[in-house]
C-alpha cells in the first residue's frame, strides 16, 4: 500500500464536457523522488479561457500535447511500478482531481487502479487538528505553482509534516 498524491490542472470544470490540461503525482514518501508527469492534448472543443491560464498553457499550446489514453496508460504503468500491491489516491482538492483522473481512467483505459476511493488531504488535516476551519498549506515547502508536479509534492510535503505532528500513517 502506497499513498500517491495528485494534482491536476484543467481547462473547465468538469471532465467530458472540458479537458484535463497535465497531470502530476508524487510517491509519498520522505525522498519524494518518484514523480509523474503528463500533458494532454483537449478531448473537447468547450475550454474556459480563465481556467486554461491558471495552468499556464494557451489553447495552441493543448493542441499539441499527447493523446489522453497514451498518457493515461502511461500513468496507470507508473502507478503500477511504483505501488504493486494498492495505491491510493490522495489530493488537496479531491473532490476536483479525483473527477478528473477517475473518469479519464474509465473513459480512455476502462479501469482505474486506484479502484474507487480517493482521499483528501484537506480534510485529514482538519481530523488531526480536531478544527473544520484549518488549512494544511502552510506545511508546504516547495511553492505552489500550478505546475502538478510542484504542487503535488508541496502537498506530500505537507503529509510527511503531519505524520511528523502525530498523524498515524505508513510510507
Amino acid at each position: 500500500m502506497a499513498y500517491i498524491m495528485v494534482d491536476i490542472e484543467a481547462d473547465g470544470p468538469i471532465p467530458g464536457d472540458f479537458s484535463m490540461v497535465s497531470l502530476g503525482a508524487v510517491l509519498v514518501k520522505p525522498e519524494l523522488d518518484q514523480t509523474f508527469f503528463a500533458q494532454f492534448k483537449p478531448i473537447s472543443e468547450q475550454f474556459i479561457p480563465e481556467a486554461l491560464a491558471v495552468s499556464g498553457y494557451s489553447r495552441a499550446e493543448t493542441l499539441a500535447f499527447a493523446d489522453p489514453a497514451q498518457e493515461m496508460q502511461r500513468f496507470k504503468e507508473w502507478v503500477n511500478r511504483v505501488c504493486p500491491d494498492r495505491p491510493i489516491f490522495i489530493s488537496d482538492n479531491n473532490g476536483f482531481d479525483w473527477m478528473f483522473v477517475c473518469w479519464y481512467f474509465h473513459h480512455f483505459l476502462g479501469e482505474n487502479p486506484f479502484g474507487h476511493s480517493s482521499q483528501n488531504l484537506g480534510s485529514l488535516y482538519k481530523g488531526l487538528a480536531k478544527d473544520t476551519y484549518v488549512n494544511f498549506k502552510h506545511l508546504r515547502k516547495t511553492k505552489h505553482t500550478h505546475h502538478p508536479v510542484d504542487d503535488a509534492k508541496g502537498n506530500a510535503e505537507a503529509l510527511l509534516e503531519m505524520k511528523g505532528i502525530g498523524l498515524n500513517i505508513k510510507f
